[in-house]
Parts: C-alpha cells; structure tokens; sequence
C-alpha cells in the first residue's frame, strides 16, 4: 500500500520579487480580527518560494509547503494563477 503526501498547506499571494535564478519572494496578506479595537487589520507575510514555472514580479501565484530547499525556501510555485497586467 503506498502512502499519499496528504494534506499540503497551499497559500495564494502576489510575486514581490523575482531577482534571484529560480527563486522568487511572494506576498501574502491576510486579514485579521483586531483583539481590542474589533476591526480587521491587513497583515502581510514574505515567502521565498522556488520557481521553475517562470513567474515575474505581480504575478499571483499559488505556492505549496514542501521540504526545505535551502536556508530560507520551504516553498514552491505550483500554479501561476493570473499574470501581472503589462
């Protein structure tokens, strides 16, 4: 019986970056419930992501959790969901 990867976390975010050879740095915001004042705050969060797909910066992207790739890569561009506008 051969046993499946599961459930990967997958996130969907902008490209902020794309200087680096088959890496690429994505944006995710997110909104979250401020404790005291009840109003929602953006927050955002940086992944380094690697990319054979060729995605450029203003692209949105859909990135999965894999293994560590490097010191700071834990994640790779599966899908690139909308092109940035030219």
């Amino acid at each position: 019986m051969t046993k499946g990867r599961g459930h990967r976390v997958q996130k969907v975010g902008t490209v902020s970056s794309d200087k680096m050879q088959k890496t690429v740095v994505v944006r995710v915001d997110r909104l979250v419930l401020h404790p005291k004042y009840r109003r929602y705050v953006r927050r955002t969060s940086r992944f380094m992501a690697h990319d054979d797909l060729g995605a450029t910066t203003g692209d949105r992207v859909r990135i999965v959790e894999t293994r560590p790739l490097s010191a700071k890569k834990r994640w790779r561009v599966v899908e690139i969901v909308q092109k940035a506008a030219k």
